[in-house]
């Protein structure tokens, strides 16, 4: 098998040595191939149709068609948008219907045996479609001998930056592997987002733990942080770029930073300085271990707090006995992830945590699974995401004396049982939320958006509400979210609804102290208080009209109305009084100019 910089030293066809691809801006639209078929016949594929197709190795690079099909975690998802970016930043088309593409890209996913099954699935149809393929992610770099494997081409989860050489080599024929680890890919290739409001942005690659079932290691390795300026750099494109919510991934989100001198708090902090104030782009921290934060709860805390970060965390348990967390080597105990939760819901307001289960680990007992099944009912999480376990080849895990597998789906069964059983968001029918609307939900009929606490709200409304955010009115809940109406479309100066409720009356020097004004403390008891807060429908004494100086109480014990029409009418009377007071001013100068002059005269 041959190496791509073999391929492209001296190959024939191949580039020249040094050759590097341009990279155009981040932010590129993508060319997209519809498919030309009718949508009965959208998915046929057969070999007549393919061979009067010209072969792939004898068109101009980069004019071909790709298809991507992306597995796993957002991180993966992140990957599979930088890889099209460069593609179509090359000239490359994407297609979303597979028969119609020269070529498939597959991002894979190594966390369960499902999502790999999936994955041998899909090379095997195109194996029998004749495409040529790219398979890419997590599987080929922690598992580069596997069967499925033999014939196609990969590339790291490290190399993605790589991926238009790769694809022209697999056009031309040519079977090529990048799998050598490098430098982290930069975070300013040209990019195609799945969702056009939703950047996701990796902060590191790999972890520092060394859970006994875990397969992610073994392909995205020890930890590998970015630079706080580079991650903070990126966080002002994507804001310019029109993006609504920025989703911090990793494989790890507590342990950033500890590889480069610097801590998860820190770059949160400089990441919420680059926020809009107006609350038009909100931060969601992704996935984080219990060990890496327990010493910084109360400065995660603080930043959860913060009017543009959801107050929204998933933290993964994976079991509520703390042998089986020993035999998972989890690195922290079941008080620990407590003490997690419980300080975070005491210290941010309307917290959400999510958390992840792994029914049936080698040697759980039924006590061990009932301390689980107690850690849930004793919070009612939301969300628990839970699993069966799935022996990885190469773990420690997969070594282990198994559960029985009945047992291990009676257990994933009834702690379904019980975290369905929940109702997490009743009591929440007409109350009025802030909203960020950025999907559209797989009905087709909703768009979805998300409350501070990451809770999902269903809402009908035009497209164009995509990427704003507005005023929701619960109408409805259900188990895995809620329904609403808008009720309002905020513009970027507006308040949510409990700072409407709570409006207090404009500072003036009438104002007993400042706690009663909706201004600042500097301004209170200025002349031009009205001013400085902005409030329309105001009656200050600047607004009274220079006559209105003079006689300060005039409009005591008047309605809105009366008061509004008497300013009106001393706006007349104030015209009326300067232009008086010029002609007597005038007259005065005259008879001042006689009196002199008569005076002169009898001299």
């Amino acid at each position: 098998m041959e190496d791509i910089e073999d391929l492209l030293a001296g190959g024939t066809g191949g580039a020249p040595p040094g050759f590097r691809l341009p990279l155009n801006a981040v932010g590129i639209n993508p060319k997209t191939i519809k498919s030309k078929r009718s949508s009965s016949k959208q998915h046929e594929f057969t070999a007549s149709n393919r061979d009067s197709l010209a072969p792939p190795s004898l068109k101009i690079p980069g004019t071909q068609t790709i298809y991507i099909k992306t597995f796993g975690c957002s991180h993966n998802q992140s990957d599979s948008e930088y890889m099209a970016g460069q593609l179509t930043a090359f000239g490359y088309a994407l297609t979303e219907v597979p028969e119609d593409a020269d070529l498939w890209l597959i991002n894979t996913c190594t966390v369960k045996s499902p999502s790999q099954s999936a994955m041998s699935t899909l090379i095997s149809r195109g194996r029998s479609g004749k495409k040529p393929l790219v398979i890419a992610g997590c599987v080929p770099q922690g598992s580069r001998d596997l069967k499925e494997l033999e014939g196609v081409s990969v590339v790291g989860v490290q190399q993605i930056d790589r991926v238009v050489e790769i694809v022209e080599e697999t056009l031309k024929g040519h079977e090529v592997r990048l799998l050598n680890r490098k430098t982290l890919p930069a975070l300013d290739l040209p990019k195609v987002r799945k969702n056009n409001f939703i950047e996701i942005l990796p902060i590191n690659v790999g972890c520092l733990g060394a859970c006994t079932y875990c397969k992610t290691k073994h392909a995205r390795g020890h930890l590998g942080s970015y630079t706080v300026d580079s991650l903070v750099e990126r966080v002002r494109t994507v804001i310019s770029e029109g993006v609504k919510e920025i989703w911090l991934s990793s494989e790890d989100t507590g342990a950033y930073g500890r590889d480069i001198g610097v801590n998860l708090p820190i770059l949160l902090n400089a990441i919420v300085k680059e926020l809009p104030s107006d609350r038009s782009t909100m931060l969601r921290i992704g996935m984080t271990n219990p060990p890496f934060i327990l010493e910084h709860l109360k400065k995660i805390a603080a930043v959860l707090r913060h009017p543009c970060v959801y107050t929204f965390l998933h933290v993964p348990v994976q079991s509520g006995s703390d042998s089986v967390l020993t035999a998972m080597n989890r690195e922290y105990t079941s008080g620990e992830f407590r003490t997690v939760v419980d300080t975070l819901t005491e210290l941010v307001p309307g917290m959400q945590i999510a958390t992840d289960i792994i029914c049936g680990f080698p040697g759980e007992t039924d006590e061990d699974f009932s301390q689980t099944v107690e850690l849930i009912k004793d919070y009612k999480f939301a969300q628990v995401h839970i699993s069966q376990f799935y022996p990885r080849p190469g773990t420690p895990a997969a070594k282990m004396k198994k559960v029985q597998s009945k047992i291990v789906k009676q257990r994933s069964r009834e702690l379904t049982c019980v975290f369905e059983a929940f109702a997490p968001y009743t009591g929440m029918e007409g109350k009025e939320e802030r909203i960020w609307i950025t999907e559209i939900a797989t009905d087709g009929v909703h768009l979805v958006g998300h409350t501070k606490g990451y809770i999902q709200v269903l809402v009908t409304g035009p497209e164009s509400m995509l990427g704003t955010s507005a005023i929701a009115r619960i109408t409805s809940v259900g188990r895995w979210s809620v329904f609403g109406e808008v009720i309002e479309t905020l513009s970027t100066a507006k308040v949510e609804p409990q700072a409407r409720e709570e409006k207090k009356p404009p500072c003036s020097s009438d104002a007993i102290t400042c706690e009663t004004c909706t201004c600042s403390a500097e301004s209170c008891g200025e002349e031009k208080s009205g001013d400085a807060c902005n409030i329309s429908g105001s009656i200050t004494r600047q607004d009274q009209g220079m006559l209105g100086w003079f006689m300060p109480r005039r409009t005591q014990g008047k309605s809105k109305e009366e008061k509004q029409e008497l300013v009106s009418h001393w706006g007349f009377i104030d015209k009326a009084l300067v232009c008086g007071v010029f002609v007597s001013s005038l007259t005065i100068l005259v008879l001042l100019i006689s009196i002199a002059s008569r005076v002169l005269l009898q001299r």
